[in-house]
């Protein structure tokens, strides 16, 4: 008699089953599960495929908004100059900041791919609004640019925003301390060291210019050279900032040629007055400072100065590790990316407002000039010295200018040791500033600047203090004044204007053309005094080196805040990678 079993059934009916069936059941569900283990372990590609009916396009914009849930990068607007082009791209708030890998420029003409150019950008900054600043390469003629992702089609681009004349334009502005608006402009052709008639010139306010029942319209107070200051509209100031975004402020030319196209967004960039916290503080304005910014930091700390603002003019060398690896030493110093060409004059005047909450005297120097006190004084006892009276606003001091002394490489122990021959006399002077005696519209000349009524200026004796400007280098470094002067209202070499001006190398010409005497030219005096000064106060008694020399552990140390930068950079690249 066979083996039965009975189940309750579903309709509560029972079912039989034999223990032969149940053996053969068992059987047939071991046979199966080692034919399916075996293929899988030999075979190794049991990989199930889904195929997608959307676009790579649509899948990534789909993933994007599931992660992150915020608005696509966008491109704000871009700007047009000589040699690159400027990108400014607008982030949600949510978002994470893309990197220079991440990062192709893309240059389309005529909407043919077969015009289609694709480019690396030599650099990213980020920039007051929380976005970022791409420099590209320049734009040809007929094309118009925009950004891909590298890990997208370039069909698949950030679309191109509004794109503007770089001699045309208005570039920057800030909030003063009286809230009146300061605006940095291209183009209105102002003649130097002169205030303009203001009744040609009104500001214009707005969220979005192309709306113009939505302007706000305000007086001029001042105009000057490329800056116009502004009397700022209440509605702006205390206005309804979250809902409309930044608002921009523009130039318009009361019966001219119109308002002039605006990127500017208007920030406060100072403090409210407090007591500051530094005596002594130096500006500059510099591109490819990296090799000299160490010993020109570290000499002027031990005379006094506490702190640096570097204006960098599109760098493209290490000089962004070189002022970390000095933040890490205690020195108070601050890169501020300043892109504008040929517009030192609006930087150090952008420089000496925000210099007002920090400093009580700012200088405003080149990063080949050096303060010489013979009697080994500091910057703020010369200052006391100088300054009994309240009305001294500013001291100028000569300048001394150097040689290549002979030298055919670029000295190892700085300028300061290395160039030991200057001409006798001395050229024209450098400024020292106390911001608040600054006249309003913020004229500045040669690296001086006009001041308030009440206020005036005191010239120091070259015998008791000096700059040494290392003007004329070895010429593999003075080559590179022929890239482009930074001042506005002074010619390129390179450009056959006022070839005759002292702001020229004598006898040079318009050509970066080694003379065969060039390391014999423009010493007519011997002056070590500088020299001997540094080899008795930087020198290291141990190393016998000076204090800016760099050692093997110093290289390495900056090769690590590279290094740490570029691996800051990977991380975040690669949690955006993940997010995407």
């Amino acid at each position: 008699m066979k083996n039965r079993r009975k189940l309750g059934g579903v309709c509560g009916g029972d079912v039989v089953v034999s223990w032969r069936m149940f053996f053969w059941f068992v059987n047939l569900f071991v046979f199966s599960f080692v034919l399916f283990s075996t293929m899988f372990v030999f075979k190794g590609k049991f990989r199930p495929v889904v195929r997608s009916t959307i676009s790579f396009s649509t899948a990534r914009a789909v993933l994007v908004e599931s992660v992150s849930s915020s608005p696509a990068v966008s491109i704000r607007e871009a700007v047009k100059l000589p040699e690159h082009t400027l990108v400014f791209l607008k982030y949600p708030q949510s978002r994470r900041l893309l990197t220079k890998d991440d990062l192709i420029c893309v240059f389309s003409g005529g909407g043919e791919s077969s015009k289609l150019r694709k480019e690396y950008p030599t650099a990213v900054d980020s920039d007051k609004f929380g976005g970022q600043i791409v420099r590209c390469p320049e734009t040809p003629r007929g094309f118009a640019i925009s950004l891909a992702v590298s890990r997208w089609t370039t069909d698949d681009h950030i679309p191109a925003g509004p794109t503007h004349r770089w001699d045309w334009l208005v570039y920057d502005a800030v909030i003063d301390y009286d809230n009146s608006t300061v605006v940095f402009v291209k183009g209105l052709n102002l003649r130097p060291g002169r205030a303009a008639d203001v009744s040609r010139y009104e500001c214009v306010y707005g969220w979005d210019f192309a709306k113009h029942n939505r302007l706000i319209r305000s007086d001029v107070i001042s105009a000057a050279q490329e800056i116009v200051r502004c009397r700022t509209p209440l509605a702006v100031l205390d206005g309804p900032k979250a809902a409309h975004g930044p608002v921009k402020v523009s130039v318009r030319i009361k019966g001219g040629t119109g308002m002039l196209p605006s990127i500017a967004q208007p920030v406060r960039i100072i403090k409210p007055p407090r007591k500051k916290p530094f005596q002594m503080c130096v500006c500059t304005m510099t591109r490819n400072a990296a090799t000299v910014l160490r010993e020109w930091v570290m000499y002027h700390a031990g005379i006094g100065v506490q702190r640096w603002f570097i204006y960098d003019n599109n760098s493209d060398d290490d000089i962004i590790a070189e002022i970390k690896d000095l933040e890490s030493r205690g020195y108070n110093i601050s890169r501020h990316f300043w892109p504008w060409i040929k517009t030192q004059e609006a930087g150090f005047s952008n420089c000496a407002i925000r210099a007002k909450s920090d400093c009580d005297w700012i200088a405003f120097i080149d990063v080949d000039e050096f303060f010489y006190i013979p009697s080994g004084q500091s910057l703020t006892s010369v200052i006391r010295n100088y300054t009994t009276s309240d009305e001294i606003g500013e001291i100028r001091t000569p300048c001394h200018s150097f040689g290549p002394s002979g030298l055919k490489s670029r000295p190892q122990d700085g300028v300061t040791a290395g160039y030991t021959c200057r001409l006798i006399l001395p050229e024209r002077h450098k400024s020292i500033l106390r911001p608040e005696s600054m006249n309003a519209t913020l004229i500045n000349v040669v690296h001086h600047f006009h001041l308030k009524d009440g206020f005036t200026f005191a010239d120091v004796d070259k015998d008791f203090m000096v700059i040494n400007h290392y003007k004329y280098q070895v010429w593999d470094v003075f080559k590179e004044k022929f890239y482009r002067r930074v001042a506005t209202y002074v010619a390129d070499w390179q450009n056959d204007e006022n070839v005759g001006s002292r702001d020229r190398a004598p006898g040079l010409g318009t050509r970066p053309v080694e003379p065969p005497d060039w390391p014999e030219r423009f010493c007519e005096v011997n002056d070590t005094g500088l020299r001997d000064q540094v080899f008795e106060k930087y020198k290291n008694n141990k190393t016998q080196r000076l204090i800016w020399e760099r050692t093997e552990d110093d290289k390495v140390s900056v090769k690590m805040g590279l290094t740490a930068h570029n691996r800051i950079a990977r991380k975040i690249k690669t949690q955006f990678n993940k997010a995407l």
